[in-house]
């Protein structure tokens, strides 16, 4: 089952072979139409029958509200009257000026789960190369939800060209991104201004993964490392460690990884780090690959990467 709904995409065919293929640089309205975003999220007054049989009394519950599709009518979902709608076409207006005069460039954009998800992603312009041949991209995801499930989050994230994985990149200290609640106005000017603040990261970021790439790894102590991250809660409350998973990463990381035998990665903490975010990003247990991009983004795989992330860096301290 996939969760993409439509998307249009430049470049590369992404990872489930669907969507429209556009030709590089069109404009944001081109976007709209091809990803399947020129619709809006309208709103409606909860509304309940009493009676029997369903024949009664029209009654009104103010305290809540129903979005739906404007084009189709489908219902999207059912949430306080305090929440704050983010139409589709603010996610790709988003990059307007981004895009037209600041260097970035659509990559992919479209709509999940039947309206409730919406995305768009494009270069930053920044790359690195890591010993002559190991590339990594800069990119910017934009996306929101409008079912309570996600709020309106702005990321850097790095794509691994060997392999496509991604790995958020860290804004400041400590945030990986920046996130607006639905209870508060989504302005983008604002988020344009803290994610200013986040560009100059990238050569922060270059710094660590370089640092990752000249620091070898005491192949006794990767799976120790691996066993500190690939934990999950079990129903008592307990840290376990994913075994199964244990041994896909290391597979992965001893030479079953795409660009493992890459000199930037063979016995290195880049490598270790390489090789969890291709598990995570194209291995992983789910019910589809949209499922499983959706989680490396901002569910449990996202968590599983931050981990490996902070794990790794303390090797470079």
């Amino acid at each position: 089952m996939h969760l993409v709904e439509t998307m249009a995409y430049a470049g590369q065919q992404p990872w489930h072979g669907l969507g429209e293929r556009l030709a590089r640089h069109q404009p944001i309205e081109v976007w709209k139409e091809r990803a399947g975003m020129d619709w809006n999220i309208d709103e409606s007054e909860v509304r309940y029958i009493t009676g029997q049989h369903g024949i009664g009394t029209i009654n009104a519950f103010p305290e809540q509200k129903v979005l739906y599709r404007s084009d189709n009518k489908r219902p999207l979902a059912v949430v306080s009257k305090r929440f704050k709608v983010v139409q589709p076409a603010e996610i790709l207006e988003f990059y307007r000026d981004l895009t037209e005069a600041g260097g970035f460039e659509l990559e992919t954009a479209g709509v999940l789960r039947e309206g409730r998800k919406f995305w768009a992603l494009a270069k930053t312009g920044h790359s690195a190369t890591l010993k002559g041949e190991d590339q990594v991209d800069g990119y910017l995801l934009l996306a929101t939800a409008c079912d309570g499930t996600l709020a309106t989050t702005a990321q850097f994230t790095s794509v691994r060209v060997v392999c496509n994985n991604t790995l958020a990149i860290a804004l400041g200290e400590s945030r990986s991104a920046i996130k607006v609640s639905h209870r508060s106005h989504f302005d983008p000017d604002v988020v344009k201004r803290q994610l200013g603040i986040a560009v100059s990261s990238w050569d922060g970021f270059v710094a660590r993964m370089k640092a990752l790439v000249e620091c070898p790894v005491d192949p006794d102590s990767v799976e120790g490392l691996l066993r500190r991250v690939l934990t999950y809660a079990s129903p008592d409350g307990k840290e376990v460690v994913n075994e199964q998973a244990l041994k896909s990463v290391q597979s992965l990381y001893e030479g079953e990884g795409l660009g493992a035998e890459l000199a930037s990665s063979r016995g290195t903490a880049w490598g270790v780090l390489s090789g969890v975010t291709e598990y995570v990003d194209h291995h992983r247990r789910a019910r589809s690959d949209d499922h499983r991009r959706d989680a490396a983004w901002f569910g449990a795989g996202a968590q599983i990467k931050q981990k490996a992330w902070d794990e790794v860096l303390k090797l470079v301290a």
